[in-house]
């Protein structure tokens, strides 16, 4: 979400689930998205998964779903900037 709140455009890449390829998303600011959650819990975000993530969304290719790490033993404080990224 900060890409798109600094007006970054960036590739987004997914596998599609029978095996048959790769579909490419161009994500833009100005293009809506919808999120959709199940369950009524609040989600759990792993820092360390997003971190991992901006990295790749920064990168030459783009972003791609990569499998979620586990999360860290002692995570930094909410207040402190993810690692990498200050």
């Amino acid at each position: 979400m900060n890409k798109l709140r600094r007006s970054e455009s960036f590739m987004f890449d997914v596998e599609i689930g029978d095996g048959s390829g790769r579909r490419s998303f161009w994500m833009h600011p100005s293009v809506p998205m919808q999120f959709h959650f199940f369950g009524s819990r609040n989600p759990r975000i792993n820092r360390l998964w997003i971190e991992e993530l901006m990295l790749a969304a920064s990168g030459p290719n783009g972003l791609s779903i990569t499998p979620e790490p586990a999360e860290e033993e002692n995570p930094p404080n909410p207040g402190s900037a993810p690692r990498g990224l200050s």
